[in-house]
């Protein structure tokens, strides 16, 4: 079967959630089928590696992604529209191109669009078996339900009003989709519908990349894996420097954070200790010397592979009920979960204090990723669903 794969971000190297998810399917999609990749790339980004891609595609085509310029004229005329603004704004004739050109042969079986970005162009590929892969609505619907002021609720249910309505349509050209949990398939068929086949494909990583990572754990260390472009990402960090790391720091003075990421230099409240690191191109070897990885979202979607690449390297987890959300870990076996600055504080302090327990839960995290979260493992999923997507 030859399936035309369309990424929002071109994954080699996979270094991000979004990109770690992406090459993963794409690897075990390649060794049972031919896969055609057409993936964006960012503006700022630097030369995409077409050589490792192509070790793993069949052929490999990239363009420049124009980025969302939310005050610019266009974006602002599109106020007016009943489509999203970020859709209008972002369009890419290019890729409307780029996707025609490689149809056009009619060798193609199968068209995978990945994330709303790429479903998008559904209208140049409809007629074609299509996947709409890693559906999320949950950021975008939590903002308008828990919206704070009139103004808010005004501003976020528009959006959220635009948002539903765009995907109801993009779904008429779609035989299924994928979501990464359980609660994004109940929210999906609770607000949008439209939709008969809704899979649930999680996160997962391929566990022996983790295996041999050997570090030396470094004492009364934390970590956080997470780009401050990704708001949620931003908004926990706010709340555990400023509401949870005082408590920590009050009892064990010596607790270092380090967060890894591109924070696009905005604020955090002060503090001692805290160290960011930007962009890491292998962030490995830091969550493997750390003593905890910390969680602590209260927005967002998904299923978080922060924790699913922590628990690979033995690392123990602390997370919020949201920032475990989706996930299939029993709280105080597999990591433990606290929602309060209180509450978030005084288990980080057990977990530091108690080398038992953290023994506990990194060999009960590694078995949970072993069972559930390996790809090698959650692969024939997907290559079930593919079947019957071309040959319902």
């Amino acid at each position: 079967m030859h399936i035309l794969f369309l990424s929002r971000w071109f994954p080699f190297p996979p270094n991000n959630g979004s990109k770690i998810r992406i090459h993963n399917l794409l690897r075990g999609l390649s060794q049972h089928h031919t896969v055609s990749l057409l993936s964006f790339v960012d503006e700022d980004d630097a030369e995409p590696d077409i050589a490792a891609a192509s070790v793993v595609c069949h052929s490999v085509r990239v363009v420049r992604r124009k980025p969302f310029a939310p005050d610019g004229w266009q974006a602002r005329l599109a106020f007016l529209s009943v489509t999203p603004r970020s859709v209008i704004d972002t369009f890419s004739p290019d890729m409307a191109t780029a996707i025609l050109e490689t149809l056009a042969n009619g060798s193609v079986d199968l068209v995978v669009a990945s994330q709303v970005d790429m479903a998008v162009y559904s209208r140049y590929f409809r007629g074609k078996p299509a996947i709409f892969e890693e559906v999320e609505t949950g950021v975008l619907y939590e903002q308008f339900a828990h919206a704070e002021s009139l103004l808010q609720l005004l501003r976020y249910g528009l959006t959220w009003a635009k948002h539903r309505r765009y995907l109801r349509l993009l779904f008429k050209d779609f035989r299924a989709c994928t979501v990464v949990s359980r609660q994004e398939r109940e929210l999906l068929r609770q607000v949008v519908g439209g939709i008969e086949t809704i899979e649930v494909l999680p996160n997962c990583i391929d566990l022996a990349e983790y295996e041999g990572v050997n570090e030396q754990t470094q004492p009364n260390t934390l970590i956080f894996m997470g780009a401050f472009s990704y708001n949620p990402n931003y908004e926990a960090m706010i709340w555990f420097v400023d509401k949870v790391l005082p408590i920590i720091q009050s009892e064990l003075p010596d607790v270092h954070l380090t967060i890894t990421g591109n924070h696009q230099n905005r604020p955090l409240p002060p503090a001692e200790n805290v160290t960011l690191t930007g962009f890491v191109d292998d962030i490995r070897p830091l969550v493997a010397r750390s003593w905890a990885s910390i969680v602590p979202l209260h927005t967002g979607g998904g299923t978080r592979l922060k924790i699913l690449e922590a628990m690979a390297l033995g690392t123990p987890v602390i997370a919020t009920p949201k920032g475990a959300e989706g996930l299939d870990g029993e709280p105080g076996k597999h990591l433990l979960i606290a929602d309060t600055p209180a509450a978030f504080a005084d288990a980080v302090i057990q977990v530091l204090k108690n080398e038992p327990l953290r023994q506990q839960l990194a060999e009960n995290g590694l078995a949970l990723v072993r069972e559930k979260y390996n790809w090698p493992a959650v692969l024939p999923n997907y290559l079930n669903l593919i079947d019957k997507v071309v040959t319902p």
